[in-house]
């Protein structure tokens, strides 16, 4: 029975995700950041001094990281955090980074004893501490049987996509196409309908009512009327995301020989977007690409 969680990296997901966690386990978590750590102390985590401490003895650990390199690197490198793993543990991997290298990452962990759960998920902040998040999952029986407990505190839709690691990064990389491709189109239609002089609160209305919504374009619409503000849109899911996301989309596509031209078209924008400074914006601001200045 799972009864204790690490959760490495307490940052904008990770300390909402532990916290929630902790309402049903016994779940300590380690960031390089002291206050992060202290966050995490006053919201019923237990802070870890590294995160080598953290995973002892812990039946599921709990990793965000950007790249599969960072992977990579978390357990094998100089942290060699599979090292400290107990017999039997699971690694839940819930970032986007892609099928590339997990087959072989998940064979080296079970050179150590334990099982690699690939689990990438989509909410937000807000969502993931209300255990409302969307997780999709690739991962053995064995390895699942350890880490559904944790990965249903966490989500209200876990759907279980395949039997082995990587299956839950393929959906992932179809599932961001259509996000990218969404949250692009959402901002050019309402580019437009400013160009065409048309009230933008009125027309996202409208189209958020018919056959033209989305759910980015519910979603993310509100928040794209807000880009132009002084200091845009709250930032809840950052532009330069979409630029890692839609290369995974691409280098996948590039290898299954298959052509995605709206992926790669949207990717562009995301791309110069990042380019232009808007990185670290909320992805909405992506509007800004297509339309510098707001026109009325």
């Amino acid at each position: 029975m799972t009864t204790t969680v690490a959760v490495i990296g307490l940052g904008a997901m990770g300390l909402p995700m532990a916290t929630r966690l902790a309402q049903r386990f016994t779940v300590r978590g380690f960031d390089i950041a002291p206050e992060r750590l202290a966050l995490a102390a006053e919201q019923g985590v237990a802070a870890a001094e590294s995160a080598a401490a953290a995973v002892q003895d812990a039946d599921a650990v709990l990793v965000a990281v950007r790249t599969g390199a960072q992977l990579d690197d978390l357990l094998f490198g100089a942290t060699g955090l599979a090292e400290h793993l107990a017999d039997g543990a699971v690694v839940i991997l819930t970032s986007t980074v892609g099928t590339d290298g997990i087959a072989d990452i998940a064979a080296r962990l079970a050179a150590h004893g334990a099982e690699l759960v690939d689990a990438p998920l989509s909410g937000g902040p807000v969502r993931a501490g209300e255990g409302d998040l969307l997780i999709v999952v690739g991962a053995t029986p064995a390895a699942l049987t350890i880490a559904q407990p944790v990965l249903d505190q966490l989500a209200s839709t876990l759907s279980i996509v395949g039997d082995k690691p990587g299956d839950g990064q393929a959906l992932k990389t179809v599932n961001q196409l259509l996000c990218g491709v969404h949250i692009a189109a959402a901002a050019e239609a309402l580019a437009l309908a400013d160009a065409l002089g048309l009230d933008r609160e009125k027309t996202l209305e409208a189209l958020t009512a018919g056959a033209a919504n989305s759910f980015m374009l519910g979603n993310r619409g509100p928040r794209t009327l807000q880009a132009y503000d002084e200091d845009g849109a709250e930032v809840l899911s950052r532009l330069d995301i979409f630029v890692k996301d839609l290369g995974i989309v691409g280098d996948a596509a590039r290898r299954a020989h298959l052509s995605v031209p709206v992926a790669a078209a949207a990717e562009q924008l995301f791309l110069l977007g990042e380019a232009q400074g808007l990185g670290g914006l909320d992805d909405s601001a992506v509007i800004r690409v297509i339309a510098p200045e707001r026109l009325s």
